[in-house]
């Protein structure tokens, strides 16, 4: 018979050990691929986030206990300013085929305040401008300096500022108006002090944060009557604290 009739070899039969292979061999079943939507995701970034989240809220509460020491130890009050005095030894209004023209003296004293028994201010250089008049009629009338100084404990700073505006041209209208309002005294002041202030507690001080002190308004018969409003405290462009 021709070989084509018999198969060279049959097909092994489920269960069959090879008598030429090695005893007790078998070869390690392989681990199914699986596509990589099913393969398990690593958790490193979940337990960052964990650890970084429990981290900020123990400082939150570090920062808020600390805080309320410091309040409660301290009891901190911010400091007061007031407008003392403000004299006008010169206020005349020259009247010229060119314009008219304003030229004034001013004398103002300001009254700093520290009310805080355990807390020192230190104050860098101010710049203070003043102006008479209210709303559209505002019109400066100088600035001056003063230098950096210290508010100690419970203690009260007099701050004095002289300005001068010579041969200020204003519109007749209005230095009519501020004329009319200086003799009678009821010209409006207004006051204005841009500086920078630091804290200092138990030896230690803090950064120097800038503040413009206004005080706006303030009439010369109310100073002739002892009466000093206070002033605002303007801060980060929209804080405003009396």
């Amino acid at each position: 018979m021709s070989d084509a009739l018999f198969p060279s070899a049959l097909n092994k039969p489920p269960g069959y050990n090879d008598p030429n292979s090695p005893a007790g061999f078998k070869p390690l079943p392989q681990k199914p691929v699986l596509p990589p939507s099913f393969r398990p995701k690593k958790k490193k970034g979940r337990v960052r986030c964990c650890c970084f989240c429990i981290s900020f809220s123990i400082l939150i509460a570090l920062i808020i206990i600390f805080a309320a020491v410091f309040y409660f130890s301290v009891n901190p009050k911010l400091p007061r300013f007031h407008v003392q005095s403000f004299q006008i030894p010169r206020f005349n209004v020259t009247e010229t085929p060119d314009g008219t023209y304003l030229d004034a003296t001013t004398m103002t004293e300001m009254e700093v305040r520290n009310p805080n028994g355990k807390m020192t201010y230190y104050y860098g250089d101010t710049a203070v401008d003043i102006s008479v008049g209210e709303d559209e009629d505002e019109t400066e009338v100088g600035t001056a300096k003063v230098p950096k100084f210290t508010s100690r404990k419970q203690y009260t700073t007099s701050l004095k500022v002289e300005t001068k505006a010579s041969n200020k041209q204003v519109d007749n209208t209005l230095a009519n108006r501020l004329l009319s309002g200086y003799k009678s005294k009821s010209l409006a002041v207004n006051v204005a002090a841009r500086t920078k202030v630091g804290v200092g507690v138990a030896g230690l001080k803090t950064g120097m944060l800038g503040i413009t002190v206004k005080c706006k308004g303030i009439t010369m018969k109310q100073l002739d009557g002892d009466d000093m409003p206070n002033c605002l405290i303007h801060t980060l462009r929209w804080i405003k604290v009396r």
